[in-house]
């Protein structure tokens, strides 16, 4: 039975976390999020969340975030596999639990298929190189 908890190693922190993930440039964009995403070797996925002050107040910065951090902590399991996920909030009016958790899904499904075709396309160049 999975357990439905947000620890603190499920959190990305440091700016070349961020960076590295944000400089492979696979993403997708649901309403005012931007979501980046790339595999990692843990058995868990992470999540990093960028909110500037153009969103909104801190009050509303935090409740956003609050709301992302709930919305991947009920999603996590449904996932694939383990991926480091940043998220970049544009500004807009804060929606309800289940509209972040219908973009972040629908944005995870997406990135999932961009990283498989990756790695696949990966794969064949590797057996091109060597010969066979």
């Amino acid at each position: 039975m999975p357990t439905y908890v947000f620890k603190k190693s499920h959190r990305l922190a440091g700016l070349g976390t961020f960076k590295e993930i944000l400089d492979l440039r696979v993403k997708d964009t649901r309403g005012p999020l931007v979501l980046f995403a790339k595999p990692n070797d843990l058995p868990y996925p992470r999540l990093g969340i960028s909110i500037g002050r153009p969103v909104g107040n801190a009050a509303v910065r935090n409740r956003i975030k609050r709301l992302l951090r709930e919305s991947f902590r009920l999603m996590q399991h449904d996932w694939p596999r383990g991926y480091d996920l940043v998220v970049i909030v544009r500004p807009h009016k804060p929606m309800i639990l289940a509209e972040y958790q219908k973009a972040m899904s629908a944005a995870m499904v997406k990135l999932h298929g961009k990283w498989e075709k990756i790695e696949k396309d990966e794969g064949g160049r590797m057996k091109d190189e060597r010969g066979n």
